[in-house]
């Protein structure tokens, strides 16, 4: 190799390492900024347990230590699920019953649920009445109910059952009510393009990380998501990429069902939202493309609270285990 090219494989090398080093340096920066502009004087008590330290700059998205969820499926639900009873008088082997469940259990996944006493006794098994995908229908029920009868008659159990017309009424009043509370509360930060680096900063400086499904969640400490932040568009965010992203605008977006602590969420949610508009220059608006002012904010957390209201008045809170069933 000639000195030239010596020289030349030299000057390369230096300015690669140069590029490399100025990317470190804007993305620190970055980092900076965002953390100084979210940094607060006292806790935000709905973050505590989500948040967690941030990784160095360039590593993979943080992925933070979390509880594992509740058992949301351990315990029929007569609000929300046909629930039928199976007594005994002398203990069942669980091993009998799982074994005869099971081809229920695969017919009406994933609604079907059976639970039983300490004593073995009493075996409680339920459809549920109500999903996204709509209301049970009368041919369900019967199926559930006849397979049911048949494990009851093989395990020597007496069953009881509600009358199945009047569950597939309660069913369908219950849909109804559903999909009127199936409210998911969207703001968006517009004005961009904003850089990938300083929305990553902003939202892991808030708690946020980076999910398979390529946006940035807010979860509690028991893993329920509180609320999203993801492009506009829909474009996933990944941590190879993150660099080069260049969203037009930002899109916060919160379900009141499922969200626990509605209030604090929306909340939080929109302390985010002024906190990236600030940041990155951008500002706040709805669906619509209106600004979303403080008046506008106060009138949607009203309107939460008539929601939330009216789900804990059927006994479905937003976050509770039965509304993660039913809102799935």
């Amino acid at each position: 190799m000639s000195e030239l090219q010596i020289g030349l494989l030299a000057i390369g090398t230096l300015v690669v390492a140069g590029v490399l080093a100025y990317n470190r340096v804007q993305e620190r920066g970055a980092r900076r900024e965002a953390e100084r502009a979210f940094r607060s004087g006292h806790a935000d008590v709905l973050l505590e347990g989500a948040q967690a330290e941030l990784e160095a700059p360039g590593d993979a998205p943080r992925q933070p230590a979390r509880a594992a969820p509740p058992d949301e499926s351990a315990q029929p639900d007569d609000r929300i699920d046909y629930v039928m009873t199976l007594t005994l008088e002398q203990p069942a082997a669980q091993q009998a019953i799982q074994e005869h469940w099971r081809s229920i259990e695969r017919r009406h996944a994933p609604r079907a649920l059976i639970a039983g006493s300490a004593d073995g006794r009493c075996w409680r098994a339920g459809l549920q009445l109500v999903s996204r995908d709509g209301g049970i229908g009368e041919a369900d029920l019967i199926e559930f109910r006849s397979s049911l009868e048949t494990l009851a008659a093989s395990i020597g159990a007496s069953v009881s059952a509600p009358e199945m017309r009047a569950a597939v009424a309660a069913a369908r009043e219950l849909d109804e009510f559903c999909t009127e509370a199936d409210i998911q509360v969207v703001m968006h930060v517009t004005g961009g393009p904003f850089a990938g680096t300083k929305i990553r900063a902003a939202a892991e400086a808030s708690g946020l990380a980076l999910e398979a499904d390529g946006r940035f969640a807010l979860r509690d400490d028991q893993a329920r998501l509180l609320y999203t932040l993801g492009a506009h568009d829909g474009a996933p965010f990944s941590a190879a990429t993150m660099r080069q992203a260049t969203p037009q605008a930002l899109t916060l977006a919160l379900e009141v069902a499922r969200a626990p602590d509605t209030r604090r969420s929306f909340e939080s949610m929109t302390r985010l939202a002024h906190q990236l508009a600030a940041l990155l220059g951008g500002r706040m608006a709805d669906d619509n493309g209106n600004a979303l002012d403080e008046r506008a904010v106060a009138a949607i957390a009203q309107q939460l609270d008539a929601v939330r209201a009216r789900l804990e008045a059927r006994g479905i809170a937003p976050g509770s285990a039965s509304a993660l069933r039913v809102f799935s």
